[in-house]
């Protein structure tokens, strides 16, 4: 989506990001962050883009590592209001900027647009943000007449938690807003947190539209779970398995910015335009 990255303008010490979002926002308008929040997990759950080898790991976002981060002397800390209670101790060693996508009322497609022009002004890249956003909105066009091509049916949008339940997306977060601006219809009428996601037994998959087709987000935990499911009476009598309207799309992360959002509206367009065949 943008050209190589280049090490952020924003001062000698870099910033840093202890969200996952943020950090692949940085990537998206060509600038590097010094240090990133699990970033051993980047790979599973962020998958593209990737980051420099050079980025240092702070640990988990639960235990970030002060003391690594302290070392680094950074200019600028990237935060978010899940991490409030942590503000006074990362003041202490570099400014705090805290950044809002998921919250109550709110949409988090729209916040990401709107945080990811107040990062670029932040990190000295404006021009670069609003030509990041200007493509992506050129890319959910080109997929919404994809779709529209497709006259896809309801779709429904699943990750594992085990063979018992899922999270199922929709509401007003990232997954069902990227599902409403390219034009697909959400097969799960019920509720979702400002997350964009409800926890559900699989045996709630029976509510939905006997047209639906699921879409399973990957890693699948556990990794042998639709073979423990093909056993499963429940889950061979659902329509959409009878009719075999699945698909497993790779890793993307549900709790993202713009890049995530476009990322799995291109992998769900593909795998229906693959089904369609």
């Amino acid at each position: 989506m943008s050209s190589a990255p280049t090490m952020t303008r924003a001062g000698d010490g870099g910033v840093v990001s202890l969200d996952y979002g943020l950090a692949s926002t940085m990537l998206a308008l060509g600038a590097v962050p010094r240090a990133v929040v699990s970033l051993r997990n980047w790979g599973e759950w962020v998958v593209v883009p990737t980051m420099p080898p050079d980025v240092v790991d702070l640990g988990t976002s639960s235990e970030i590592n002060l003391e690594v981060l302290t070392s680094i002397r950074p200019s600028l800390i990237l935060s978010t209001p899940f991490l409030a209670a942590l503000d006074e101790k990362l003041s202490r060693i570099a400014p705090v900027e805290r950044f809002t996508i998921y919250a109550e009322h709110a949409e988090a497609l729209d916040c990401s647009y709107a945080e990811t022009l107040r990062l670029g002004t932040m990190i000295g890249r404006p021009q670069e943000a609003k030509a990041f956003l200007s493509l992506a909105d050129a890319t959910f066009d080109r997929l919404r007449e994809r779709t529209k091509s497709l006259s896809s049916p309801p779709i429904a949008v699943i990750n594992f938690i085990d063979n018992r339940h899922a999270r199922i997306y929709g509401g007003p977060g990232l997954f069902g807003g990227a599902m409403r601006r390219i034009g697909l219809d959400n097969a799960w009428k019920g509720e979702a947190s400002y997350w964009g996601f409800q926890t559900i037994g699989l045996e709630q998959l029976a509510e939905l539209d006997e047209e639906a087709h699921l879409i399973i987000v990957s890693p699948l935990l556990p990794p042998d779970v639709l073979t423990q499911l093909s056993q499963s009476p429940l889950w061979t009598s659902l329509p959409f398995v009878k009719r075999q309207r699945i698909s497993v799309i790779p890793g993307v992360l549900m709790f993202g910015m713009v890049q995530e959002a476009l990322r799995f509206s291109t992998l769900v367009v593909d795998a229906l335009e693959t089904a369609a065949r």
